[in-house]
């Protein structure tokens, strides 16, 4: 099975950081993170990769040439300003007939033995892998005069997921791909027809928006810890 990585971005967010290289090149501990996701998937037995390249590719195929960390890896020109959708469908001949799609800025422990059985178990086209949402902001919880209760910094908001990416989808999925974005077209798009399912994983997942991200992910590895390898 291939991994599609979404490597196009201009990575406004991270932005100035991102004015002279793309933000899949970040480095994190001296590597791009980028390679941070791709070693996961390695380690998890994945050796095919297709990475969808557009802002400032130039940077990521002099980096990857010559390079193999033991995988085969393609770089696809899908285009400047292409959004998600638009970059995961022009890469479509690629693809096999069930692949996975992620984002090249975040790492997380899912197992992805799991994933897949869980997709293949619901016959659907596509399975997103979700986490709780932390808030990046406390939360306070307040009586009915207005006297605060509790306060919890950062939560998990147990109850409301998000996308983290790691999405498994069958090939046939392109017969009702519809719209540029991945993440306001395509996926609300199945979800009307009922064929998007989402995977629930508690375990770690963060993606690095900021240099603040980059640098908590440094303490981390300083420290000895890499939270987003699956441990057997």
């Amino acid at each position: 099975m291939k991994v599609l990585i979404l490597c196009g971005g201009k990575g406004v967010r991270s932005f100035p950081f991102t004015q002279y290289m793309p933000k899949p090149m970040l480095p994190i501990a001296g590597t791009p993170v980028v390679v941070h996701v791709i070693k996961s998937f390695i380690q998890q037995g994945y050796s095919r990769f297709v990475l969808s390249a557009g802002y400032r590719q130039s940077v990521l195929r002099d980096y990857f040439d010559g390079k193999q960390f033991g995988a085969e890896i393609e770089i696809v020109d899908s285009g400047e300003d292409a959004d998600t959708g638009e970059r995961v469908i022009r890469c479509r001949d690629y693809l096999n007939d069930r692949f996975i799609v992620t984002y090249s800025d975040g790492l997380c422990d899912v197992p992805l033995a799991r994933l897949i059985k869980f997709h293949s178990s619901h016959g659907g086209l596509a399975t997103v892998t979700c986490v709780p949402m932390r808030s990046q902001y406390g939360v306070l919880q307040l009586t009915s005069g207005g006297q605060v209760k509790q306060i919890h910094e950062k939560p998990l908001m147990q109850d409301h997921w998000i996308n983290a990416g790691f999405i498994v989808f069958e090939r046939a999925v392109f017969d009702y791909w519809q719209g540029e974005s991945l993440e306001r077209h395509v996926l609300p798009n199945l979800t009307a027809r009922r064929t998007l399912y989402g995977y629930q994983h508690n375990g770690f997942f963060k993606s690095v928006d900021s240099y603040k991200d980059v640098m908590e992910f440094e303490e981390l590895i300083e420290s000895g810890v890499s939270p987003w390898i699956v441990r057997s």
